[in-house]
């Protein structure tokens, strides 16, 4: 008894992760019955019967392993699965009268958001009600005080709210398949089971990808179907991922990355500054890892789920790296949030609404309302820009389209940040990453006179007030600026050299020799640039993670400030031939994981491939022997996949 009762209760000191032991042999055991389902071949009606018992089996298991992560909270789960199946179908029947589908699509939205901000943002709204109004209000889980009513008094806590384990993947995922069965874009499941399943399969439930109902639901009617290649493939995936997650992300964790963020102010500049460098590795290798191992498990199941991740470090750009990173999130925020707003064809209401909603909201919790002054006078100088752009019809369609671009993906990346966490930082880690796209964009565009005069005011202006006051943030901008006004005045010279003397016969030869050069380092800078850029940002990030909700705004802001300090402060630079010796696996974990990241995507095929079609006893000795270096690193206090608390 206590054996079955330590196999099916929850207990959320062990909960099911890709990691453990325990979640291997679960598969095991799941994989075995769901073989005798799909083993034997037949047609026509039973066929279908068959893969609806398929379907139905692993929508079963999906509910146990959430049960398993989340507890109770599979009730909520098992709510918004009916929710939206009834008014998917509603919205279906209903669908040519438009005022009646806009409502039940509004409907929708309203009880799904709704859970979602009661239990990922009650803590953050709480706290900015009280620091605007001065109150004192307090949290109430009226969910455990319902529980309260059916079990004994007491057994749930009515004063602290826990966040259920991938409600904002799960959420997301069920609002794209109402909305596009409102677009029109797919038509309603009839069968609940069929739904239930998409909803909840278990590879990607709690940490995504967010994947979309017309790219999987037609999977659910396919027969199994599982080549030799197929299986190699997987088998590969799960490997990589757990040892990006094993390897990588916790080994940099444990040894280097918690230690320093836990207390900034122990350690030296550069050993902040390395922590947050590792950092920017240790979330992707954690969640690219996660993504690897639920497409490898989903992949023997005979199911495909979309590329989660492309090399986002090797991205140019921002707008590039957002591309490539998170690609499903990205894709959904497109789909139904920046297009919706306008995307790159108009700033409609939902524009001024969020502009405006973030200046005031950032000029009540600044107390400077000063701030709500230069939103206003933004507003309404957009609304003019907007109106005359428009009056010159096409021909300013390119400025127009910037300037709505620019205007919506900023809205996008706010409201992106604060789905990754309830914390101020994550507002600000967002508002960083859509200047920093909207900086860019225009970049682009400027003129090599306007570049390199702008980036020399900016320069002087750093320097200056680095003389009067130098306060760290200041240094370390003045220091990066410094650098980037170096390299823009060398691609200046260049510049205006080739455009200079290109009709000289010998110029000309020797552009041409020197162009593949420069066009390597300057996609090398592009890369450098950007990876730089990303990984500050994180510092937000981090500093806003894996913290209590009641406290997380203060602490965040507190461990953000103090490494900036130490970064952007006096450097002891005899502290680093000691780290580098004393940490020197770290080190090394760290630049082979940069290395293999950046190998280029054929090299990655390639050896992939190879991997899969080896002969079965060369894959099954390289697999034992990967599993056995992969646990050499597994740290004493097993580490849970960061976007778990997302």
């Amino acid at each position: 008894m206590e054996f079955l009762k330590h196999i099916f209760a929850f207990n959320s000191d062990s909960p099911l992760l890709f990691t453990q032991f325990y979640f291997w042999a679960f598969f095991a055991l799941i994989y075995a019955l769901f073989a005798l389902i799909i083993q034997y071949r037949c047609h026509g009606e039973q066929s279908r019967r068959r893969m609806h018992m398929r379907n139905v089996y692993l929508m079963f298991v999906s509910w146990f392993f959430y049960y398993k992560t989340s507890g109770l909270f599979l009730l909520i789960l098992l709510f918004v699965t009916m929710s939206d199946w009834t008014i998917a179908r509603m919205i279906y029947k209903y669908r040519e009268r438009l005022s009646l589908k806009k409502a039940l699509l509004v409907l929708s939205v309203i009880i799904d958001l709704g859970l979602l901000a009661y239990f990922k943002y009650a803590y953050f709204f709480t706290n900015m009600v009280n620091d605007i109004f001065g109150s004192s209000f307090q949290v109430f889980d009226i969910f455990a005080y319902i529980g309260n009513g059916f079990a004994e008094k007491g057994r749930f806590m009515v004063d602290t709210i826990v966040l259920p384990v991938g409600i904002s993947f799960f959420i997301f995922q069920v609002i794209s398949y109402t909305t596009d069965v409102y677009r029109g874009h797919i038509k309603p499941l009839m069968n609940p089971l069929d739904f239930g399943f998409y909803v909840a399969f278990f590879p990607q439930l709690v940490a995504g990808p967010i994947v979309r109902a017309a790219t999987f639901i037609p999977q659910l009617y396919k027969p199994f179907f599982l080549g030799r290649r197929q299986f190699g493939i997987a088998v590969f995936w799960i490997l990589n991922g757990l040892a990006k997650k094993i390897i990588l992300s916790d080994y940099l964790a444990v040894n280097i990355i918690d230690r320093v963020f836990n207390n900034p102010l122990l350690f030296s500049g550069f050993e902040n500054l390395f922590a947050l460098f590792a950092y920017s590795m240790q979330v992707y290798a954690d969640f690219s890892g996660y993504t690897d191992i639920a497409i490898g498990v989903a992949m023997l199941m005979g199911f495909y789920l979309p590329k989660n991740f492309d090399s986002p470090y090797k991205s140019q750009n921002p707008q590039e790296f957002w591309r490539r990173w998170h690609i499903s999130l990205g894709s959904w925020l497109k789909s139904y949030l920046y297009i919706p707003l306008g995307g790159n064809r108009s700033a409609g209401f939902g524009t001024y609404f969020w502009l405006s909603v973030i200046g005031l909201v950032t000029t009540v919790l600044t107390g400077w309302w000063w701030i709500i002054l230069v939103f206003g006078c933004l507003l309404l100088a957009i609304s003019i820009a907007d109106k005359r752009l428009k009056a010159k019809g096409q021909e300013l369609m390119a400025q127009r389209k910037l300037l709505y671009s620019n205007l919506n993906s900023f809205i996008t990346q706010i409201l992106g940040g604060l789905w990754h966490g309830a914390s101020w930082n994550f507002v600000i880690w967002g508002g960083i990453n859509g200047i920093g796209m909207i900086v860019n964009k225009i970049w682009r565009v400027l003129h090599w006179h306007w570049r390199f005069c702008l980036l020399s005011a900016g320069l002087l202006v750093l320097l200056i007030w680095h003389l009067i006051n130098p306060l760290p943030v200041i240094n370390m901008f003045a220091v990066w600026t410094g650098i980037v006004w170096v390299i823009t005045l060398i691609r200046y010279c260049y510049w205006l050299l080739t455009e200079r003397y290109t009709v000289i016969p010998q110029m000309s030869a020797l552009q041409s020799k020197f162009a593949n050069v420069n066009q390597k380092l300057a996609t090398g800078w592009a890369i450098l640039q950007t990876f730089t850029f990303i990984t500050f940002t994180r510092l937000f990030f981090r500093s806003g993670s894996n913290l209590d909700p009641a406290t997380a705004n203060k602490e965040a802001w507190e461990t953000a400030k103090n490494m900036v300090n130490q970064i952007g402060g006096a450097w002891d630079n005899s502290v680093i031939a000691p780290f580098c010796h004393e940490f020197r696996a770290v080190v090394w974990a760290f630049v082979l994981g940069m290395i293999i990241h950046w190998l280029p995507a054929k090299w990655k095929q390639w050896y992939r491939l190879y991997f899969a079609q080896l002969p079965m006893p060369l894959l099954v000795t390289a697999v034992v022997l990967a599993i056995i270096i992969i646990y050499q690193f597994v740290s004493a206090e097993m580490q849970p996949f960061i976007y778990f608390q997302f």
